[in-house]
């Protein structure tokens, strides 16, 4: 049976699509950028860069979702990555939302407004009963979109080597 694939409606200000292998460049910046991944290990280099397309990639067809390319609608301007994505957290699958958005465009709600749209659309649109957000204890500017989004403090868990907070919201009764 097929997957259902279709990104989140746009939003006021943002579209969402399928990333391509064509969105390298863009996501190589985005991934490599040490302000932009301060909140992670480290930047990634290019060749890991290819391996986040190539695990949207997947997700798309294994899935129906993964992490899309968030554009500017008045531009098409690059505005970072938004999506939902299946997370293994201490023995548990879960659907969680992630964003990422250049270090020049911070600050304007773009995160937010995005991760909204994936929200509704996992609700809405996949049926995810339960949407989990997985962030650094440092990141408190993540941890106020989760907010804004519904989610609250769940726990601290141990999430690739290191304490995450989750963050979760039900999305169905």
């Amino acid at each position: 049976m097929a997957v259902e694939r279709r990104p989140p409606a746009p939003t006021e200000r943002l579209s969402l699509r399928e990333m391509t292998r064509a969105d390298l460049d863009d996501m190589a910046a985005l991934l490599g950028d040490p302000e932009v991944m301060r909140h992670y290990p480290r930047p990634f280099t290019r060749e890991e860069a290819a391996r986040w397309i190539e695990s949207s990639l997947r997700s798309y067809e294994e899935h129906g979702y993964g992490l899309w390319t968030v554009t500017v609608r008045e531009t098409g301007e690059f505005a970072g990555n938004c999506g939902l994505t299946r997370q293994n957290v201490e023995g548990e699958i879960f659907t969680e939302v992630g964003y990422l958005v250049p270090a020049r465009l911070q600050g304007r709600g773009y995160a937010t407004e995005a991760a909204l749209a994936c929200r509704d659309h996992a609700r809405d649109v996949l049926g995810v009963d339960r949407l989990i957000a997985i962030i650094n204890p440092e990141n408190v500017p993540s941890q106020r979109v989760a907010g804004k989004l519904g989610l609250t403090f769940e726990r601290t868990a141990a999430y690739n080597g290191s304490r995450q907070r989750i963050y979760s919201l039900r999305l169905r009764p």
